[in-house]
């Protein structure tokens, strides 16, 4: 057969060629990545840092491999470090603020890590907790992951997922399809990174094993328990410690594949810690004589225990063995450092805030970490709110606006409050006290004017963007999702912000009602509500822009759907509710399809 070529197809095949020659060469210069990021373990939860009841050997492997980082600090709550490890940007420039209803929505218009290195040939995959949205187009396969295994919101058994779920047995999402699986989670997710990284191409690989451990409830196999409940332990701590025993052994077994592979020499490995324990968090001890390295404060706190955690990397005739260094480094710090190795450009055009590490690991080129600022802030609620529980952190000095209960930061203070928090600012020398125990400010308010300002300058910027670009909506009746599931973990509302009003009491049966904010298109819809407990003749509404619907409802009803409901293009707050007396109260779940694509 004779073959003919038109001019163009040509330069089509020789382009291909082309682009086929240029990546295999690149990809076997490429390093493959994998992330093994846990779930509220501590700077102290770690052998190595004089711990002295855990042994966590195959974690200590990467240190001895590698370099630790001694002082590497994120946010002290999940999905800010989640964020920032994605984007290489401070948190409230993606729109995430906190870990539940909205304030954990990343935009979807962010370049994450997963797309850039997607984009550059990788396979890219992650396992265990993306906590920046369950819905498009706030997925990880929305921002970039080819293959995901994750839990709905914040952890298995919270509100975002199936009633009753736990970490054995639970029902997860892979590739945006629920499935119940066989076994103990973190397990269930190291096989399935295991998987990924055994599967035969060429093409490098981001592996992102975030496993939900040692975050609450603490659920463990009682045999991982067992030997800390010999020690006298505390029943909590025993079970945190049989967690980290979990995440000890499975680490060990990334490590190994990666060896039996032949592909450790050419394999960045990465364990860090997404923030501090839970320790101390108010005068209601959780879990009493926790070893936190004496390192001040806790998850949700601005000191150090809130903010610096464990982190090892090795990257075998790249990085020296057995190198340690004290330079401050940041979460935001891993996506240019990681691109860097990659040999991929930057985005062009968009901010980013951390800067290469590799010059520090590869050459102890220490060269613009000397004299960094790094800015951490946390409430609870969409609105930041200027002064209040924060700090700017240096390699020497830190400044400190301290308070108890940030997740009762949910109103403007008045400028009363406010002088008193300035009045009452400190500032610690954590090179020579990093315990955070010696309140210098006194002693240096020129050092607290001018870190003061630096920060002033800091939250007017990133809150500016954030304002600009607006809280992420939920998409309905997009093609990339035809079926919705809504649920009280991203409510959003004055009602549901109120929860933790004042530093009361968390009720769970208080502030049953909000709404979330969508952007829709124009279509025909089913509308499925999951009731709570119906116990007389009640109404189901549904009301979304110019649509308002009621259905009755009997005693004992389970759900109910409206059928063929016509949803117009636009956005807005969506509110789905029943009332069964005067005050209206929400549906667990409600499941939003579309009919016509």
């Amino acid at each position: 057969m004779k073959l003919i070529f038109t001019c163009s197809t040509a330069l089509k095949l020789f382009c291909a060629t082309w682009l086929f020659i240029v990546n295999s060469v690149s990809a076997e210069d490429r390093p493959n990545i994998v992330i093994m990021m846990t779930d509220d373990q501590g700077y102290g939860d770690v052998g190595m840092h004089n711990n002295p009841y855990l042994k966590t050997p195959n974690i200590e492997r990467i240190a001895a491999d590698g370099l630790e980082m001694t002082h590497f600090m994120t946010y002290p709550n999940c999905s800010a470090t989640r964020a920032g490890l994605m984007t290489g940007r401070y948190p409230y420039r993606t729109g995430v603020t906190a870990v539940t209803q909205v304030d954990h929505f990343m935009r979807g218009a962010e370049t994450t890590l997963a797309e850039m290195l997607s984009d550059a040939g990788y396979r890219t995959g992650i396992f265990g907790k993306w906590h920046l949205g369950d819905n498009h187009p706030m997925r990880p396969t929305d921002q970039g992951f080819q293959e995901a295994l994750v839990h709905r919101g914040g952890g298995i058994g919270q509100a975002a997922g199936p009633a009753g779920n736990t970490y054995f047995d639970p029902v997860l999402e892979h590739n945006d399809v629920s499935k119940k699986y066989k076994g103990y989670s973190d397990d269930i997710f190291t096989n399935a990174a295991i998987d990924f990284i055994e599967k035969k191409d060429d093409k490098p690989f981001l592996a992102y094993l975030a496993t939900n451990l040692p975050h609450l409830p603490l659920q463990v196999p009682d045999e991982l328990a067992e030997p800390y409940r010999k020690m006298g332990l505390h029943e909590d701590n025993a079970l945190v410690y049989g967690m980290i025993s979990s995440i000890d052994y499975n680490v060990g077994r990334v490590l190994d594949k990666l060896n039996t592979l032949g592909i450790e020499d050419n394999t960045i490995v990465i364990f860090l810690s997404d923030n501090g324990p839970r320790h101390r968090r108010t005068k209601n001890d959780y879990f009493p004589g926790r070893w936190v390295a004496n390192l001040r404060g806790t998850k949700t706190s601005v000191y150090d225990a809130g903010i610096r955690v464990p982190f090892y990397v090795k990257w075998p005739g790249k990085i020296m063995p057995q190198k340690q260094t004290t330079e401050m480094g940041v979460i935001m710090d891993l996506f240019p450092t990681l691109l860097d190795a990659a040999k991929v450009s930057p985005p062009k055009d968009i901010h980013i805030d951390g800067q290469s590490l590799l010059p520090l690991w590869t050459k102890s080129d220490t060269t613009g970490l000397k004299d960094r600022d790094y800015f951490v802030q946390l409430h609870y609620g969409p609105t930041p709110f200027k002064y209040m529980h924060f700090t700017l952190r240096t390699p020497k000095y830190k400044l400190v606006s301290p308070h108890p209960f940030p997740h009762g930061i949910v109103h403007q203070p008045t400028d009363n409050v406010l002088k008193n928090v300035l009045k009452n600012l400190e500032l610690y020398d954590v090179q020579n006290d990093p315990s955070e125990r010696i309140n210098i400010a006194k002693d240096h308010p020129k050092v607290v004017e001018e870190l003061l300002i630096r920060y002033e300058n800091w939250f007017d910027e990133v809150t500016e963007e954030r304002a600009a670009a607006g809280i992420e909506l939920i998409s309905l009746g997009d093609p990339a999702q035809a079926t919705v599931n809504l649920s009280r973990f991203d409510w959003g509302g004055p009602r549901v912000i109120s929860r933790f009003d004042y530093g009361g009491p968390r009720v769970i049966e208080d502030n049953q009602l909000g709404y979330w904010q969508v952007r829709s298109k124009k279509g025909r819809y089913s509308v499925t509500y999951d009731l709570p407990e119906v116990t007389k003749g009640a109404i189901a509404y549904l009301k979304y822009s110019d649509v308002y619907l009621s259905k009755k409802l009997n005693k004992g009803q389970k759900k109910v759907t409206f059928n063929n409901v016509e949803l117009p293009t636009g956005e807005g707050n969506f509110h789905a509710y029943i009332k069964d007396d005067r005050l209206p109260v929400g549906p667990h779940f409600v499941t939003v399809t579309r009919l016509d694509l």
